[in-house]
């Protein structure tokens, strides 16, 4: 088969996305060809049967006709490049398949879209016109019902993650929120949580990996950053900004629990890459349960502080042998249905006429 992958990047320095290039790969590894059009190319390294067409944001912004210039680029590229594969695999852009779904449906290509988010919109109902499957991680992470809907899980690079751990935490105990800073993560609850905490005498402080992306979210962290001086607990709380993502398996090593505010929707990776590395999560998302089996109540919370402090506090207390345990069964979950070999195969076999 050869293949065409519409994507927002393609770069290994990308925060959000260089994941995405490891995926690359291992549909090159299926594929006779694969052709790639990014909106943004950077940094990677791909097997020679990979060509990466870029729609050019990185020169920069194109100003206020920016979306039409790189629409008609696409609808270019996809048009010189249609005699060059035979199944399309769109990447949580719905809008491309808006774009390009009859032309694709015309000359008979087979079309996969995935989507992992809360939101349903026009764009995403106009495309499942057009496509034949939409893959998605989790029953809840695609919020319109629909026949042509396949649960396949989420990939993650496990190797790259995975820790040898003790089960000892640290002196104090440090807590990781990893992600974009923005309201809907729900930030504030785990300061209030940790205030409480230090209330009772229980050592913890915690690192937010992440940025604000417009000007709301940095208002937000504005309000972050108050908050903690407004409790007490300035000094426990660090504003670690985006790293990138060769940096975050070490960053999950030098941390002990996780913590994702995030609601109930799709699947978070860096749930996944905390399982792998032993960073035990805590998770207000209840689409995590499968990942977390018999452990799902003491890992799933409600999110208020008094819940997230309970949990935290358990775990804090739990004996070591109980947390190395804990952090053994879930990296063996990450490990056997969240590795990124296991959700690109399922993809493939979907792209398969």
């Amino acid at each position: 088969m050869r293949l065409l992958i519409v994507t927002q990047a393609v770069d290994t320095e990308d925060s959000a996305l260089a994941f995405f290039v490891r995926w690359i790969a291992e549909f090159a590894g299926k594929a006779e060809q694969v052709e790639v059009i990014c909106l943004k190319e950077g940094t990677y390294a791909l097997p020679t049967n990979v060509r990466v067409h870029s729609l050019g944001k990185e020169h920069g912004k194109h100003g206020k006709h920016g979306k039409v210039a790189y629409a008609l680029r696409f609808l270019r590229l996809a048009w010189r490049l249609r005699r060059d594969y035979d199944a399309v695999f769109v990447h949580m852009n719905p809008e491309y398949v808006v774009l390009a779904g009859a032309l694709w449906k015309a000359w008979h290509k087979r079309v996969v879209l995935w989507y992992t988010h809360r939101q349903v919109n026009l764009k995403l109902r106009t495309a499942l016109f057009f496509v034949d499957a939409v893959a998605t991680a989790a029953p809840e992470s695609l919020r319109v019902a629909t026949p042509k809907a396949h649960v396949v899980g989420h990939g993650i690079d496990v190797s790259r993650f995975e820790t040898a751990r003790d089960g000892a935490f640290h002196e104090p105990a440090r807590i990781v929120s990893v992600g974009r800073i923005t309201p809907i993560k729900r930030l504030e609850i785990l300061l209030d949580a940790l205030a409480l905490l230090r209330t009772e005498g229980v050592r913890a402080e915690v690192s937010l990996v992440g940025a604000p992306t417009v000007p709301g979210d940095a208002a937000y962290q504005e309000s972050l950053a108050a908050q903690a001086s407004r409790l007490g607990i300035s000094g426990a709380v660090h504003f670690m900004g985006a790293m990138p993502y060769d940096a975050m398996p070490e960053r999950y090593r030098q941390n002990d629990i996780s913590v994702n505010l995030a609601p109930t929707g799709g699947i978070d990776k860096a749930v996944l890459e905390s399982m792998a590395s032993g960073c035990i999560p805590l998770v207000a998302n209840r689409a995590f349960a499968p990942f977390f089996k018999s452990d799902a109540d003491r890992l799933l919370f409600e999110p208020n502080p008094e819940a997230l402090a309970e949990k935290l506090r358990s775990l804090v207390r739990m004996p070591q042998a109980e947390r190395r345990a804990l952090a053994a069964r879930l990296s063996a979950t990450a490990r056997t249905e969240a590795d990124e070999r296991i959700i690109v195969g399922r993809l493939f076999s979907l792209l398969s006429p």
